[in-house]
């Protein structure tokens, strides 16, 4: 249906009028496990290349693993800026720890889901070898189509399970989650027993973590916790080998200890900057700055300016209660980035007033000395005080009635 270039690009613009994915590094993820009781590799985090090699010095044992600490999946397949290959390593002495760190730290990972960018690696985890017997995947997420939480599990970990679950459903285990009650111990048991866990011991241990992933969930308003793989190990022990924690953004005025783990280093720093004005900002990769109001008719405008042969290079949903300050803001971010050429202004005023957006506009003109073409749709509320605002400013504003038209200009304008 819409004419982006990039399936991830529609995905992220679509979750931008609600943002509910924050995500922590591994080695915290590891933190909050171990604080609830469920058992994972002995880990430990550094944040350069000297506390590397110390802890390695005194972690134990010299086989370990080192994992480069940055929000993407993919890491042992992705290769760094500086030419290291892979973002995990096996290590054998607190020397070799120094070197891995101080390739990685500082350094950027490319990965198949960071783009060509790749993110910055600020930190490294060290972690004991434990060498599994058998790898499960389980996860905890909030289900639409029973309208509550669920336990996904399978016998089938360690892998893309999306890939395990369109090659052979029936290896994936639902199972539905009374939200009060909670995760019975005799449920839990089940679902230990229906993956293989043959050993009555292996049974209990993955029972009691399956109910404690649920208790995290719960206390900490998570969106998903996702542990791939669950292992058996070879010494008979059932450990989480690996952890991705999704949280709720509108619960982060209960979750401040959660939210204070937050590593803007890892998002782009025009999306932070609008989240402090209650902008929803998507950088995308086109040439066309995009100020809308509604995130369906944000989406709408980018597949309209598609049609015509051009590129949206964000999406910028203003919202309802905008202010000409907000608006103001809402150009800056825009022109921050070097490859707008045009920018295209869509409102439909219910709830947002059009003479506030003409306010801003002009103001931004003005005091940002803009240099670029623009071009300003404006329909419905206070419509006709806006394009009277618009006119008697005197500035080189592009004004239209129609959509189509509108859309057609701003891609003009931007080639």
């Amino acid at each position: 249906m819409f004419a982006l270039r990039k399936a991830g690009t529609a995905a992220r613009a679509l979750s931008a009028g609600q943002r509910r994915f924050l995500s922590i590094h591994e080695y915290q993820s590891v933190q909050l496990l171990n604080s609830y009781g469920v058992p994972t590799p002995k880990s430990l985090p550094a944040k350069s290349a000297e506390e590397a090699y110390e802890v390695a010095k005194n972690f134990g044992t010299d086989e370990l693993v080192i994992k480069a600490q940055v929000l993407a999946g993919g890491r042992g397949k992705g290769h760094f800026d500086t030419g290291l290959q892979g973002g995990v390593h096996m290590i054998g002495s607190a020397e070799q720890a120094k070197e891995y760190a101080s390739k990685m730290i500082g350094s950027k990972l490319i990965t198949k889901q960071t783009g060509a960018g790749g993110r910055l690696c600020n930190a490294v985890m060290l972690a004991e070898r434990r060498t599994p017997a058998h790898e499960y995947y389980v996860a905890v997420l909030n289900d639409r189509a029973t309208q509550g939480v669920v336990l996904v599990a399978s016998s089938q970990g360690g892998m893309n399970i999306e890939e395990v679950a369109a090659k052979d459903p029936s290896a994936i285990i639902t199972t539905a989650i009374d939200y009060e009650s909670g995760l019975t111990k005799e449920v839990a048991l089940g679902v230990a027993q229906k993956l293989g866990f043959k050993d009555a011991a292996a049974q209990d241990e993955a029972a009691d973590i399956f109910m404690n992933l649920y208790r995290i969930f719960k206390e900490k308003d998570a969106t998903q916790i996702e542990i791939n793989p669950l292992a058996e190990t070879t010494d008979g022990k059932v450990l989480c080998m690996d952890a991705k924690f999704g949280f709720d953004d509108n619960a982060s005025f209960r979750q401040k200890d959660v939210f204070e783990l937050r590593d803007i280093t890892q998002e782009e720093p025009s999306e932070v900057e609008a989240q402090k004005w209650d902008l929803n900002f998507i950088k995308l990769d086109g040439s066309i700055g995009c100020l809308v109001n509604g995130a369906g008719l944000a989406m709408a405008t980018m597949d309209g300016l598609s049609t015509h042969g051009g590129n949206p290079a964000n999406f910028l949903d203003v919202g309802g209660g905008a202010t000409p300050e907000t608006v103001k803001k809402a150009f800056e971010l825009l022109l921050s980035d070097p490859k707008v050429k045009s920018i295209f202004i869509n409102i439909f005023g219910g709830i947002m007033r059009c003479d506030y957006i003409a306010e801003g506009v002009i103001k931004a003109t003005k005091e940002l000395d803009l240099k670029i073409p623009l071009v300003v749709r404006l329909k419905g509320t206070k419509e006709a005080e806006a394009k009277q605002m618009i006119k008697e400013s005197g500035l080189k504003i592009i004004a239209f009635d129609g959509f189509d038209e509108a859309a057609a200009e701003a891609v003009r304008l931007a080639n």
